[in-house]
């Protein structure tokens, strides 16, 4: 079958106020710069093309938890040893400027899932990080492996993206800082679920990441003590909610009372985190008061999962996402297959779902080259 090509539009490099001092993503500075998004369009970074330093890569990005609770848009954090992998190679056969998907595989490759790139969210991003780069001289051919299920509630779409536009930036170099990859893995996310940071920001960044503004984009990296443990029981039911109907059910507006319960609530899980206080990490993770409540009854069982969890020993739990996943929080990874198997018996018994359920720990990397890269000659 032959692959669909896509060539980005050239664009004129940003010289307005809005111009971005570089920051090399392979070596991040503690403090990056703001980033406004011209308008919503894409900044150019360089009007002088860089050259690919190798000829093929591999790269991984992780599943995320996004909300966290009271956190709806801002608050996320990444998953290891779960996500999507993108192999990216500087191919003769495609036109200059263009990307072309040449395969999707995996246990979770769909024929949902289009190789059109400009329909594909690891097409999409690669586009978005090319325009960034203003690549017009090689073509680059696109191989996806999809682990993550879709509408899932656990950033497949992001972790795609994310990785694409990792695989682009090492291609060449690294030349993109970390809000740059962000702003193109949202060009993705957009076309997708909405224009949200809290799955692609953690799955290019690792850890836990608090997004402080959309416009211009501003990104915290929350740490979590390095000599502590977080383990996350991940449920996921055999139901699928995707993340457009899931946000099309929320209030327009809220009540002042649920306004700051939820902001006290998202503080705490933030402290939390840098504390690395599981227990008030926990409650504050099963606190949300707007969100949730409109969300919860249309995944069968969810309210009794999240009651079950916590009387299993979980510190909390919530809708992972736009669900239908179940996230539980704890410290101790017998403890947490335990509570796991509560959750999917719970599933089962209360809303008909077959469910399975994995422990994992916080990703601290983000999406990240895999392998060796192959040098270009």
């Amino acid at each position: 079958m032959t692959a669909i090509c896509f060539r980005p539009p050239p664009l004129k490099p940003t010289t307005d106020s809005q111009s971005l001092t570089l920051l090399n993503h392979s070596k991040p500075k503690p403090s990056p710069p703001l980033l406004r998004r011209n308008n919503f369009s894409l900044p150019t970074i360089s009007s002088a093309e860089p050259q690919p330093l190798f000829s093929s890569v591999r790269s991984f990005a992780p599943a995320t938890i996004a909300n966290l609770g009271p956190g709806f848009d801002f608050l996320g954090c990444a998953v290891d040893g779960l996500g999507d992998y993108v192999s990216l190679r500087v191919d003769p056969s495609v036109h200059p400027g263009e990307i072309s998907i040449s395969d999707i595989s995996g246990i979770h490759s769909s024929r949902k899932l289009s190789k059109d790139p400009l329909l594909n969210c690891a097409g999409i991003a690669t586009i978005a990080a090319m325009k960034m780069l203003n690549i017009r001289s090689v073509g680059l051919s696109l191989s996806l492996e999809k682990a993550l299920p879709l509408a899932s509630g656990l950033g497949s779409s992001a972790a795609s993206a994310a990785a694409a536009v990792v695989a682009v930036n090492e291609l060449f170099g690294a030349i993109l800082d970390v809000n740059h990859l962000v702003l193109a893995g949202l060009e993705s996310e957009a076309k997708v679920s909405g224009y949200h940071a809290d799955n692609i920001a953690p799955a290019i960044m690792g850890g836990f990441v608090l997004i402080r503004s959309y416009d211009p984009l501003e990104l915290m990296s929350l740490k979590f003590p390095a000599d502590k443990e977080i383990f996350f029981v991940l449920v996921i039911p055999d139901f699928e909610a995707p993340t457009k109907k899931m946000r099309a059910v929320l209030p327009a507006e809220i009540g002042m009372p649920h306004h700051v319960w939820n902001c006290s609530q998202a503080a705490t899980l933030a402290a939390s985190v840098l504390q690395g206080n599981l227990v008030s990490l926990g409650e504050a993770l099963s606190s949300d008061k707007i969100v949730e409540p409109k969300r919860a009854p249309l995944i069968p069982g969810m309210e009794g999962v999240k009651k079950v969890a916590v009387e299993a020993g979980a510190f909390g739990c919530t809708i992972s996402g736009a669900g239908p996943t179940a996230v539980a929080v704890t410290d101790d990874e017998e403890r947490g297959k335990e509570i796991g198997q509560r959750m999917v018996e719970t599933f089962l018994k209360e809303g008909n779902l077959n469910a399975v359920a994995m422990v994992k720990r916080l990703d601290r990397l983000g999406a990240r080259l895999v392998g060796v890269p192959l040098p270009f000659s």
